[in-house]
Parts: structure tokens; sequence; C-alpha cells
């Protein structure tokens, strides 16, 4: 599985607690597009409306090769496409105070376009100050380590 976009973001904001495959309704020159590498998640969530998935704000750079198109948006509400299973489970937990879904990252299966999505909960500031000071001690141990050997 090879990523096409990821959102780093969402990893230093969020605890993942569970993990989804999607599909996404795309055009034909959105499809394009995002094959090309020119789509950008920072800032997307998706929501629960009428008993669908929908992803809101990931921007999909316009296909130059399509023409000019005026009308295009490259921010538009987009569906997602999950299992009836999947998303009468996910009722449940979205209505739980502090979680969100938020895309991880696009990658292509089968010819088809995927969004890796994660079932999150918002991290604390000094969560997230804990998280750096044990990245940056185990490195200086890893560098110390080499420096020994």
């Amino acid at each position: 599985m090879e990523y096409i976009a990821k959102n780093k973001a969402a990893f230093h904001e969020y605890a993942i607690l569970e993990n989804y495959e999607a599909g996404i309704v795309l055009t034909g020159a959105e499809v394009k597009s995002v094959r090309r590498g020119t789509v950008a998640l920072k800032g997307s969530f998706a929501i629960l409306s009428g008993g669908e998935i929908f992803l809101h704000t990931m921007h999909i750079a316009h296909y130059p090769p399509a023409g000019p198109d005026v009308s295009y948006n490259p921010t538009r509400t987009r569906k997602l496409l999950l299992t009836g299973k999947e998303i009468r489970g996910l009722i449940g937990k979205l209505k739980t105070p502090g979680l969100t879904l938020v895309p991880l990252g696009v990658y292509t299966k089968a010819h088809k376009i995927k969004v890796h999505l994660g079932l999150g909960r918002g991290k604390r500031q000094y969560e997230k100050r804990e998280i750096i000071k044990k990245k940056s001690t185990d490195r200086e141990i890893r560098q110390a380590l080499k420096r020994f050997r």
C-alpha cells in the first residue's frame, strides 16, 4: 500500500483508536489529479450525516489537462463509501464526546482510490509535549549508543 498523501498533523493532534478503509466518490478529473499526488489532507475531517459519511475540506487541485473549469471547487464535500455495518458501528462511537473521524492518508488499491480513516481522540497539550520529549530522549540515546559502538 503506497500512500499518495498522508495527514501527518492528524497523528500529532489525535490519539488514533481505530482504523477504517473507505472508498471515495470522485469525478474523473479528480481521480487523475489524486493519482498525480496533488491532494492535501491537512485540516480535513469526516462527519456522519443522514446515515452516510462525508469528507470535508480535503483539497484536490484542479487537473489542468481537463480544461478550464470555473465551477470547480477543490475543497468540496466528498462522500465516503463504507459498509453498512461499519457505518452503524461508527454512529454510536461518533456520539461519544471527544471522538472524531479524521483522514490519515489517501492511497490506491486495485486501481481504486481509498482513504485511510482513523477514529481519534484529541490529545491535550501536555500529552503532545510528553511525546516530543520522549522522542527527543530516544534520539539522544540512539546517538549516544552509535558513538559508543
